[in-house]
C-alpha cells in the first residue's frame, strides 16, 4: 500500500516553491486553456499511479495556469492570501480529516469553531448572545443569515416555513439597495423568494442609501419585509448610514440584514471603526474569513442575532446522529452536513495577526489602496473616478480626441487588459455609473508600498506604449 509520507513532501515543496516564487512571477496566467487541457487531459489509466509521481505531474501540468491572487499584486478582487498559520491550520485540517459537522466526529475542531466563532464576534463588536456559522463563503453566509430571516419575519405573521413550506404563505418583500451584490439575488433564488421579491433603491451618488429612500420604500408596502444593506459595496467600498436606516427598518418591524463580506472587518480599526458605526443594530451580518481576514478560500462568517430563529432554520435530527449535549454541533447552525473542519484556520489567522494585528492589516490595505487610486490617476490619460473610503477605488483612462463615452470605455478595458498582460500586477474592470472603470482592491496581508509602486510603475509604462494612442 502506498505510504502518505512521499507525496506530502513532494507537495511541501511544490508549495515552498509556489510561495517563495510570488514576488517574481507574473500575477497574470501564461498557461492558456486548452494547453492546460492538453497537459491535464490525458486518458484515465487502467492502473494508478504513485502518489508523489501524481503530486509532481500536476505541479508540472497546471504550471502558469494558476492565477496569482494570492500574491501581494493582486488588486483585481477582494481576494485575500492565507497567512502562513492559517494555510497551516488548513493543511492540518485536511490530514486529520474529520466531519465538522458534529461533536461526535470531530470534537477538537467543533470546540476550536465554537472559540474562533466567539473570537469573530468579539473582534467585529456584534452581540456577543448572538449565534453564528462558518460557511463556504459570504454567498452561503447571506443563505444562512436570510433563512433565520425567513423564518422569524412569517413566524411574526403566524406561518412556520419550515413545516409549511412557501405555497400559500403571506409573501415577504426585499428592500436592498441597487448596489447589491449578486449573492443578495443568488440567496433569494436559492431560499424560494424569487426575485421579483426584490425591490432594488436607488442610492446616491457616493452609492449609499439615503434614509428618505428607505423611508418612502418602507411605508409604499405592508407585510413581512426584510431589509439588507451594505458595509462596503463591491466597486467603491460605500458604507450605508446605519445609525439612521436601521432604526427606521426596525420601526416598520422589518428585519434587518448586512452585507458585510469585506467591510465589516473595518470594525475592528479603531482609525475606521467610525465609518460602520450602527451596524451592530442589525439582525443579521454575512462576511468573508478569506477576504481581509487572510485565511485560505472556503471560510464565510454568518452572525445572527436571533438564535432561535437561526436554529430552527437550519438544525436537522436523525436517530443515528450522535448530538453534542451541551457541545455545539455545527450541523444546528449551518446549510451543509459533511463540511469541512474550517474552524482550524480562521482560529490560526485570529491567533496569529491578534487584535492589533487585524486592526494593523485594514489599515495598510486602506493606505495601499488609497496610494493606488491617487498614485495611478495621477498619470497622464487616468482620472480619480471614486477615492477609496476603506480598501476599494475606482480610476479611469481616457481616449485621446474621444468623441464619446463608449471610447473612453473602450480605452479603459484595453489599458486593464495591457497592465495585466505585464505579469507586474493585476487589477479587474466594472461599469460604476454607467461607466467603465478599473477597480482597485486591496485586502491581501502580502501588499507592501514597493508592490503598489511597482503596479503604479507597470501602468505607467502602459499608458505611454506608443501603440496604446
Amino acid at each position: 500500500m502506498a505510504s502518505d509520507i512521499p507525496a506530502l513532501e513532494r507537495a511541501y515543496r511544490h508549495t515552498v516553491d509556489y510561495l517563495a516564487g510570488l514576488d517574481s512571477r507574473s500575477v497574470a496566467t501564461t498557461t492558456g486553456l486548452h494547453a492546460l487541457r492538453a497537459a491535464l487531459g490525458a486518458p484515465l489509466a487502467a492502473r494508478g499511479a504513485r502518489p508523489e509521481a501524481i503530486i509532481d505531474d500536476l505541479a508540472r501540468a497546471t504550471q502558469g495556469g494558476q492565477l496569482g491572487s494570492a500574491s501581494g499584486r493582486f488588486f483585481a478582487w477582494v481576494i485575500g492570501g492565507a497567512l502562513p498559520s492559517a494555510l497551516a491550520a488548513d493543511w492540518l485540517a485536511s490530514a486529520w480529516d474529520v466531519n465538522a459537522g458534529l461533536y461526535a466526529c470531530g470534537p477538537a475542531a467543533a470546540v476550536v469553531e465554537e472559540i474562533a466563532g466567539e473570537w469573530i464576534k468579539d473582534v467585529l463588536d456584534l452581540p456577543r448572545d448572538a449565534s453564528f456559522a462558518l460557511t463556504t463563503g459570504c454567498q452561503m453566509a447571506h443563505v444562512t443569515c436570510l433563512a433565520a430571516a425567513r423564518h422569524a419575519v412569517l413566524r411574526d405573521a403566524g406561518w412556520d416555513v419550515e413545516t409549511d413550506g412557501l405555497v400559500g404563505a403571506p409573501a415577504i418583500r426585499v428592500l436592498a439597495t441597487d448596489q447589491r451584490h449578486a449573492s443578495i439575488e443568488r440567496a433569494l433564488r436559492f431560499l424560494g423568494l424569487g426575485t421579483r421579491a426584490l425591490q432594488a433603491l436607488a442610492t446616491g451618488e457616493d452609492g449609499r442609501l439615503a434614509p428618505s429612500a428607505l423611508s418612502r420604500a418602507l411605508a409604499a408596502g405592508h407585510g413581512p419585509t426584510i431589509v439588507i444593506l451594505d458595509a462596503g459595496d463591491l466597486n467603491v467600498g460605500a458604507v450605508d448610514p446605519f445609525p439612521e436606516l436601521i432604526p427606521l427598518a426596525k420601526g416598520a418591524g422589518a428585519w434587518v440584514h448586512v452585507d458585510g463580506a469585506f467591510g465589516l472587518w473595518a470594525r475592528a480599526s479603531s482609525a475606521r471603526r467610525h465609518l460602520v458605526d450602527g451596524v451592530d443594530l442589525a439582525d443579521s451580518w454575512a462576511t468573508d474569513a478569506h477576504k481581509w481576514l487572510n485565511t485560505p478560500q472556503d471560510n464565510g462568517v454568518a452572525v445572527v442575532r436571533d438564535r432561535s430563529a437561526h436554529k430552527a432554520a437550519m438544525t436537522i435530527s436523525a436517530s443515528y446522529l450522535a448530538t453534542g449535549g451541551e457541545a455545539r454541533d455545527a450541523i444546528d447552525w449551518t446549510p451543509d452536513w459533511t463540511r469541512r473542519a474550517r474552524g482550524y484556520a480562521i482560529y490560526a489567522a485570529l491567533r496569529e495577526l491578534g487584535r492589533d494585528g487585524v486592526a494593523d492589516l485594514i489599515d495598510r490595505c486602506c493606505g495601499h489602496a488609497s496610494a493606488l487610486a491617487h498614485g495611478i490617476a495621477a498619470l497622464p490619460g487616468a482620472e480619480l473616478v471614486a477615492a477609496p473610503t476603506l480598501n476599494q477605488g475606482l480610476v479611469r483612462f481616457t481616449a485621446p480626441a474621444a468623441s464619446n463615452e463608449v471610447d473612453h470605455d473602450r480605452r479603459t478595458d484595453e489599458v486593464i487588459a495591457r497592465i495585466n498582460a505585464t505579469g507586474e500586477a493585476y487589477f479587474g474592470g466594472t461599469t460604476w455609473r454607467g461607466r467603465r472603470a478599473m477597480r482597485i482592491s486591496v485586502c491581501n496581508w502580502r501588499t507592501t508600498d514597493a508592490h503598489a509602486q511597482r503596479a503604479i510603475r507597470a501602468v505607467r509604462a502602459v499608458l505611454s506604449e506608443p501603440s496604446l494612442g
